[in-house]
């Protein structure tokens, strides 16, 4: 006797619920993805206990005769593609042809439709897969779809459920992803009666996401102007250093206006934020990526959340280019206030200070400059200055002369600062045209110290410090395959390895500047990060994280005191850096209190 059998239509539709319905936000993007094919210039989504209770998405869009509303409820029927070809570039949210089936199998489905022109549209009743009723229907031009009780037929799918405010919380961030790419559109979201948002059309995608995340986050925002690379379009909004979120939820990126995730852009948004990003945090970013619809696949998970590209390097090496460009030309101060302005002129120039005659020239300096000294005459009066101990040089070869590394030519014009003193012998205070700024003068010469140091290595190589006992390394077979294909990359930043075997490698010589009780552990994140380099990266960002320590070790601290010429000069070494406010840990170096939140604090302006 046979033990196979073929599944019922009613079962079989279930079990296709199973991968494209989880939960009631998968109704909702379903839902609003086929409306926003179908041209609606306005969404409605309503929801009842969470989504669970029911769900009705009513748009304008171009509707559907009585002919196609029958058809939309079988399985695997579609208008979105025709042959294997339109399978190779999918230009339309929906082309499975499964959603409507499998919602309407596992709840008590209504579908009411018109198209613009008809004089009567089309009612559709289904009860868990079962038709019940078609009727004609008399409503307004588009298309309403009501979804109860779902999962009544399917109670191991519905325990599965979490709470209600849960379930609302995803119903609510799929239609804030789909509100945020169509700006176009407007949407309205209500949940047990009560409105949650309503979002009138716009042609700014800015006023889009400030209208759904509120002024404080839309300020703080850069533009990332279009710009295409290798045949990918990026633009969009990013936030600048300092701004950053300990999970990915805000972390939004789109493809072809479908959000989407992918490893390959998470990749590129950490090597284009680089070290204006704190370790474990993840960046606050709207993107939008445009490219041919036959150079990725998004047949690969019913959700559509997932794609695969034919050639992730070149999305990750557009998303850095953009990103990292975006970064380092915004002349903004991203700390959650007004930007800075540069000043109009640029200060005199600061004298560079040797540390041998640190004492005797800031006793010089001083007796030249004494409008800076009377500055801070009425003050506590300025304590000698501790002699500042520079940062050492890195370990050079022995061809290398040890002088100080020429330097860059500024990334950012230099603001018109007034220095009016130290608080707590870390945090400078200044005075700019926007109101107070504080610097964080470890962070700012840690910055300086980094980029120094990185040029110096990127410039001359890495010197290397040979082990007394080698140490030996088991890898995986991939991570092996990794290794041996970089062999002169490591060998460039100062790792000297050989194989030693079968899967096996030896280490004769570490970085000269590392400092690790762990070498074994730190060769483990190399390799690590060997895995996300793509052919344009720099093989020295593998060692920035020790680079960093070093730079850390070297700065001044925060007990240090430094004089007035000493800080004016760090101020301008900061202002030379790529990457002037963020040390390489990601934290800031500045943080500015505008002047209009100062009167709102001393009651001289009302608040907003």
């Amino acid at each position: 006797m046979s033990r196979i059998r073929i599944l019922s239509d009613a079962l079989a539709s279930q079990v296709a619920a199973g991968e494209v319905v989880e939960r009631p936000a998968a109704v909702v993007r379903e839902l609003v993805e086929n409306s926003l094919d179908a041209g609606a210039g306005h969404i409605e989504v309503h929801a009842q206990r969470g989504g669970m209770a029911m769900l009705k998405i009513v748009d304008d869009g171009s509707g559907m005769d009585r002919e196609d509303a029958m058809l939309c409820l079988e399985r695997h029927a579609t208008s979105k593609i025709r042959t294997k070809d339109d399978l190779a570039a999918i230009n339309t949210f929906g082309f499975r042809g499964e959603a409507m089936p499998s919602i309407a199998s596992v709840s008590r489905f209504r579908l009411a439709t018109r198209e613009k022109d008809a004089l009567v549209g089309t009612e559709v009743e289904v009860n868990g897969g079962k038709l019940v009723e078609v009727r004609d229907h008399g409503g307004s031009g588009g298309t309403t779809i009501e979804v109860r009780s779902l999962f009544f037929n399917v109670p191991a799918r519905r325990k599965f459920l979490r709470t209600e405010p849960t379930e609302f919380s995803h119903v609510e961030q799929q239609v804030l992803l789909h509100a945020i790419a169509n700006p176009h559109v407007a949407f309205t979201l209500t949940h047990n009666g009560d409105l949650t948002f309503h979002l009138p059309a716009t042609r700014d995608l800015l006023e889009r996401i400030r209208g759904l995340m509120g002024d404080e986050l839309a300020n703080r925002l850069i533009k990332v102007e279009e710009q295409t690379h290798h045949g990918v379009t990026i633009s969009g909004y990013i936030g600048g250093p300092g701004m950053s979120r300990s999970n990915r939820q805000m972390q939004i990126t789109y493809l072809n206006g479908r959000p989407i995730e992918s490893a390959s852009i998470s990749y590129g948004l950490r090597e284009g934020y680089h070290t204006a990003l704190m370790k474990g945090q993840h960046p606050v970013t709207y993107l939008f990526i445009q490219m041919d619809a036959h150079a990725f696949d998004v047949n690969v998970h019913p959700a559509k959340k997932e794609v695969r590209f034919h050639d992730g390097n070149s999305v990750r090496d557009a998303i850095a280019r953009a990103v990292s460009r975006t970064l380092e030309t915004a002349n903004k101060l991203h700390s959650g206030h007004a930007p800075m302005r540069p000043a109009p002129a640029p200060p005199p120039p600061a004298i560079e200070i040797e540390p041998p005659k640190q004492e005797v020239l800031r006793l010089a300096v001083e007796k030249q400059s004494p409008p800076l000294k009377r500055e801070f005459e009425p003050t506590k009066p300025v304590e000698p200055a501790k002699p500042v101990s520079m940062p050492a040089p890195l370990p050079a070869p022995p061809a290398a002369k040890p002088t100080p590394a020429p330097k860059a030519e500024p990334k950012t014009e230099m603001p018109d600062f007034r220095i009016i003193g130290v608080l707590q012998k870390l945090y400078v205070l200044m005075e700019s045209p926007e109101g107070l700024v504080l610097m964080d003068q470890h962070a700012a010469h840690e910055r300086v110290n980094f980029e120094k140091f990185r040029r110096a290595l990127e410039s001359g190589g890495v010197p290397c410090q040979r082990l007394l006992i080698p140490i030996t390394l088991q890898t995986t077979p991939r991570d092996s395959d990794l290794l041996r294909q970089n062999l002169t990359v490591l060998s460039r930043l100062g790792i000297e390895i050989d194989s030693f075997g079968p899967n096996t490698f030896k280490v004769e010589a570490l970085p000269a500047f590392l400092k690790t009780h762990d070498p074994a552990a730190w060769l483990d994140q190399v390799i690590e990060e060997l895995s996300s380099l793509s052919a344009k990266t720099s093989s020295l960002r593998l060692s920035e994280d020790a680079i960093a320590t070093t730079a850390c070790r070297a700065s001044v601290k925060s007990n240090d005191v430094l004089s007035i010429p000493e800080l004016q000069g760090l101020l301008k070494d900061l202002f030379a850096c790529e990457m002037p406010y963020c040390c390489p840990h990601g934290r800031p170096t500045l943080v500015q209190i505008g002047t209009a939140e100062l009167e709102r604090k001393f009651g001289r302006r009302a608040p907003q």
